[in-house]
């Protein structure tokens, strides 16, 4: 029977290699199950068709349409999750872990797509901050908007994460408006070959949005230009030789990098046997050897313990590896190449000829359901070091390897920590807000993520091992020194920041919202009359004046209850430096606006659902006149509601022109025909 060779997904086609490529075997059985190569691929046609096909058109849907395509493409990916279960399982991984892989991408394509909803607007350009005044009349201004790169985010995948590793890249850049071409890691790429196929299949993505080469990336970056980003998760050595390319150097080609990290958790001195922090801490170290057979790179590789605990923590930790199954069907699954296992062994070699090893054999494993010759199977191998040896700082075993070591003050803790060089996660299982808050500060300079697990946040916890699409992913030094995720922040670094200096209406013409300084349109009609599509940024209403009396003050202060001194106490509120007498509630000022602007009948308006960026600005005394003058500012069309959000300027002035409340006022508004 004829190995199958893995096929490419490049400019808008599949691409069947024309030589016999490299073999990929399964990780249980050993048997070769397809070849790889990328023999015959026009890279620089590839990157063409990515900016010109897939560029393009992901820039003509605004980041809400684009966040309906991934969650559309999140669900159609978990309907077909068995399917790629069935792939994972020759990777080595058990069902647990195939969950682990592919539940973990597909949510990060939902979690970014309600993210992109929430926190972006419907629009193809990102405003980044306020409005900066540059000049003193109001005429000049700035601000920064966040545009997509019009190039290919090239994104290089580690073996270990065949689904998740890819989807975790693919979600933000195609949020960004930027195209994917991924490459995954050689032995695990026929699984990536599979998420590829039930996405192209699916036709959810516009072409070009995504292309996929198993095999080598030729002469890629030969052809890259200041628009294109790379993104790459492997060894150190490898982003090493790879961020110093000639042209991505030259053309200073954004590069990010996850590498090599030697994380560590900490057992806080209180923690001690009996304790649910003790428990919680021995429970964490196990998972993280054993889950996906340790192949995470955010697995726990040094376990720091408090030196009287040491014995206490490797029996315990032991006891629970006892109990761990090996095999395809059972806790722990095997490593995903008999390359790999060798390399863990080398590794743990050098580990122990700095330490002990205290539980299991690199050389020998007991397997259920599979030959542990020919699989890739090894045993978890605990080990207790010496933290003042460097090996255990320096050496990172990529599989079910972690080494206990002790430490005697929390300084000293600090400083091993920080021997890592620079981690993607670090973790303090303690329930000492004093301890925590130390370590923290300490070790927050070399890590990427801060975990810290005690019994009052064990229940929600996800774990030691386990980035989150809203918080970033990644480390400094050694771990790479750059970022992936982090929410928006994922999405923004595949966009270019602008600084724009204009004038106001300029400014609000380029971003489509509404300035202070631009002009102002009173319409014919009370905005509140008006649908969503018949809005526009400018369109305002005016209303009052209102005088506020000192009756006024006194009627909300009794129906209310708030009698504070400034309101109510004459000779207090005298002495008070800021206001000088007795001044209104400015709970009142937003509420008399309100009555001032509202149109009561019932419209297109159907709620007002918050208030942002309150402020007031100038105390109110008794008889001053308020007028509201209520600006429309920025329009978010809701792409699955007959509705959309408005945002409104709302500028209370007294009689002199001086402004006593600024806010955002928010609205939801019908669309016309009321339809989604």
């Amino acid at each position: 029977m004829t190995t199958p060779l893995l096929r490419s997904y490049v400019s808008g086609d599949w691409h069947t290699p024309g030589d016999a490529g490299r073999p990929v075997f399964d990780a249980v059985t050993g048997e070769e199950i397809a070849r790889v190569s990328s023999t015959g691929i026009d890279f620089a046609a590839a990157l063409a068709y990515g900016r010109e096909v897939g560029g393009p058109a992901l820039r003509e849907l605004t980041f809400h349409q684009r966040a309906a395509l991934l969650k559309a493409l999140g669900q159609h990916l978990r309907e077909h999750r068995e399917e790629l279960y069935a792939v994972s399982a020759r990777t080595g991984a058990t069902l647990g872990d195939s969950k682990f892989d592919v539940d973990g991408g597909i949510g990060v394509l939902l979690a970014y797509a309600s993210k992109a909803k929430r926190e972006l607007p419907n629009d193809t350009v990102y405003v980044d901050g306020p409005v900066e005044p540059l000049g003193r009349g109001g005429t000049f201004v700035g601000q920064h908007i966040c545009v997509p790169l019009l190039g290919v985010a090239v994104q290089i995948n580690a073996f270990n994460f065949p689904v998740w590793g890819p989807l975790e890249k693919l979600a933000p850049a195609f949020l960004a408006g930027v195209p994917s071409l991924v490459k995954p890691a050689t032995p695990t790429a026929f699984l990536t070959a599979k998420l590829v196929e039930l996405i192209v299949e699916s036709g959810i993505l516009p072409a070009g949005a995504l292309q996929f080469v198993a095999g080598s990336l030729g002469d890629t970056f030969d052809h890259l230009t200041g628009q294109d980003l790379v993104a790459f998760t492997g060894s150190a050595s490898t982003a090493q030789s790879l961020r110093t390319h000639p042209t991505l150097v030259r053309h200073a080609v954004r590069f990010t990098a996850e590498a090599d990290s030697l994380n560590f958790s900490a057992l806080g001195p209180d923690a001690v046997p009996g304790t649910d922090e003790f428990d919680l801490f021995v429970k964490g170290l196990v998972t993280e050897m054993t889950v996906k057979a340790g192949q995470k790179c955010t697995a726990i590789r040094r376990a720091f313990v408090p030196a009287g605990q040491v014995d206490a923590v490797v029996e315990a930790v032991s006891a629970r590896l006892a109990k761990t199954t090996i095999g395809p069907e059972g806790r722990m699954g095997a490593l995903a190449s008999l390359d790999q296992r060798e390399e863990v062994r080398r590794s743990v070699k050098a580990l122990a000829d700095a330490g002990r090893i205290v539980f299991g054999d690199p050389e020998k494993v007991e397997v259920t359901g599979a030959d542990p010759d020919r699989g890739a199977f090894v045993s978890p191998i605990l080990l207790v070091g010496d933290p003042q040896r460097a090996e255990p700082h320096e050496v990172e075993a990529f599989g079910p390897v972690a080494t206990v070591m002790p430490y005697e003050t929390t300084g000293q803790l600090i400083d091993y920590a920080a021997r890592g060089q620079g981690s993607l996660v670090g973790s303090l299982v303690s329930s000492d807000p004093g301890f925590v808050r130390e370590v923290v500060l300490g070790t927050a300079p070399f890590h990427g993520r801060l975990l810290v697990l005690n019994e009052a946040d064990a229940k929600e916890s996800t774990g030691h091992g386990s980035p989150l699409p809203q918080l970033v992913h990644g480390g400094p030094g050694r771990a790479g020194g750059g970022e992936e995720m982090g929410g928006i922040r994922g999405v923004l670094h595949h966009m270019q920041r602008t600084a724009l200096q204009a004038d106001p209406d300029s400014l609000s013409a380029i971003t489509g919202r509404w300035v202070s300084g631009a002009e102002r349109r009173e319409t014919e009609r009370h905005p509140f009359r008006l649908h969503l599509e018949e809005l526009r940024p400018g369109d305002t209403v005016v209303g009052g004046p209102r005088r506020v009396t000192q009756a006024d003050v006194e009627h909300f202060a009794e129906f209310t209850g708030d009698t504070f001194y400034a309101h109510m106490d004459a000779e207090a509120a005298a002495a008070n430096p800021l206001f000088g007498q007795r001044v209104a509630h400015g709970y009142l000022i937003v509420s008399f606006a309100a009555g001032l602007f509202v149109d009561p009948d019932p419209g297109p308006v159907l709620a007002n659902f918050g208030v942002d960026n309150l402020r007031f600005l100038t105390p109110v005394k008794f008889d001053d006149e308020l007028t509201i003058t209520l600006t429309c500012k920025q329009i978010t069309p809701r792409e699955s509601a007959g509705y959309g959000e408005v945002r409104w300027d709302a500028d209370v002035t007294r009689q002199d022109g001086e402004s006593v409340a600024r806010y955002d006022v928010l609205t939801l508004v019908a669309k016309k025909d009321g339809e989604a």
